[in-house]
């Protein structure tokens, strides 16, 4: 990891019956995400899932680099989910890791 970079937590909860809102943006939402992973900064992505919902999305995660808590804030709400009001909450948090899988 880039000394230039710590790692962020991305943690957001659906409103309810938030399916209706996320899926004429998901492929906007996916493009940002895979921007971060192709310059190698994400760590996790993908959404949260409750499987026994008939609607089973009910949040998203992502642990990524960003340059600072302010940096991935903004990241984090420029997220089009945001923007719909996809998102009922979001945390955005720096990780000060003890252990990293491949590092």
């Amino acid at each position: 990891m880039d000394a230039q970079r710590q790692l962020y937590l991305v943690f957001a909860e659906d409103v309810s019956d938030s399916e209706a809102l996320r899926a004429p943006l998901r492929e906007a939402h996916i493009e940002r995400r895979a921007q971060l992973h192709a310059q190698g900064r994400v760590r996790v992505s993908g959404p949260l899932v409750d499987s026994d919902a008939p609607d089973p999305y009910c949040g998203s995660l992502l642990v990524a680099e960003f340059p600072s808590l302010e940096a991935a804030r903004a990241w984090a709400e420029a997220d089009p989910y945001v923007a719909a009001g996809v998102y009922a909450r979001m945390v955005v948090r720096r990780i000060n890791t003890h252990f990293l899988a491949g590092a």
